[in-house]
């Protein structure tokens, strides 16, 4: 669509409507009283469009008002075009009803269901949704969420963030690999393997281990790739508990890393337009973390 176009730029809702209302109503006159305005009105809007388009949309005799085969094309177009409208609108004032967080991988991990829970219980005026947003920011720079779970600091300078608890780092690996026996393992035991990460939303980096024993690597791009992998006992992982509670998979098991710094469990959201929920999230949270 040519947004420089003269019709495009001339078209405006009221036309739409004004045309719709015409269809589903059959006569000028029903379609007035649906707009609460004048049939003269309903007339002169119509004869615009017309006008803007440069097509005759429909066709009027004493008895019946019919959309000529462009108007049903219009119309069909007028529908999708006020829907979407409609969308944006809700979009746009759900703020104090709708709180959506987003999350890269493991949302919440135990805390997830309790934090849904107490939510509900104690906000029921505000709807909670978690989806999940394989990018940097879990979706928040994208606009699909208002609040977004991630596990570093944003580097961008337009969103902020607050610490709600501490995650210990655990160790994915094949259920019959050696390790598996152990009831945890140190980073020593893991320089000579294959680590698997996710550069874009992963928290675990060869700059764990000392410069002279860190792993070779390879890239994943998504949670299920990552489970898929090492359940093959091609690489293992490192990766915040939180992933472990909420992907158990037949084939891999989860053990601590003993002398590995715990990672930080954050909630960001855009600094110059946070949810009016932001303030209360982050303290359930934190309340649940402090909890265990």
């Amino acid at each position: 669509m040519d947004v420089t176009d003269p019709a495009v730029r001339g078209v405006e809702l009221r036309q739409l409507r004004c045309l719709v209302a015409i269809v589903e109503e059959g006569t000028f006159t029903d379609a007035a009283i649906a707009l609460d305005v004048s049939q003269a009105a309903v007339s002169r809007t119509l004869a615009s469009l017309e006008r803007t388009l440069g097509v005759r949309l429909l066709r009027r005799t004493s008895r019946e008002v019919t959309p000529t085969p462009t108007g049903l094309r219009v119309v069909s177009h007028a529908r999708r075009v006020l829907g979407e409208v409609e969308e944006l609108v809700r979009e746009a004032t759900s703020g104090h009803v709708r709180l959506r967080i987003g999350y890269a991988w493991s949302a919440l991990g135990r805390h997830t269901l309790t934090f849904q829970r107490r939510w509900s219980a104690t906000h029921p005026e505000t709807e909670l949704q978690f989806l999940r947003a394989n990018s940097a920011t879990a979706g928040l720079a994208e606009g699909a969420c208002d609040l977004a779970v991630v596990r570093r600091p944003p580097d961008d300078r337009r969103f902020d963030a607050a610490i709600v608890g501490l995650e210990r780092r655990l160790c994915a690996m094949a259920a019959d690999d050696p390790l598996a026996r152990r009831r945890s393992v140190r980073l020593a035991d893991l320089s000579g393997r294959t680590l698997l990460v996710d550069r874009r939303t992963g928290t675990t980096t060869t700059e764990l281990w000392p410069p002279d024993a860190r792993p070779a690597t390879e890239e994943s791009h998504d949670v299920d790739e990552w489970l898929t992998t090492i359940a093959a006992g091609r690489a293992i992982g490192v990766t915040p508990e939180s992933t472990a509670n909420q992907y158990r998979r037949p084939g891999i098991v989860y053990r601590p890393v003993r002398d590995a710094e715990p990672i930080a469990v954050r909630l960001a959201w855009w600094r110059d337009d946070p949810h009016p929920a932001t303030q209360a999230a982050i303290e359930l949270l934190s309340e649940l973390y402090r909890s265990g």
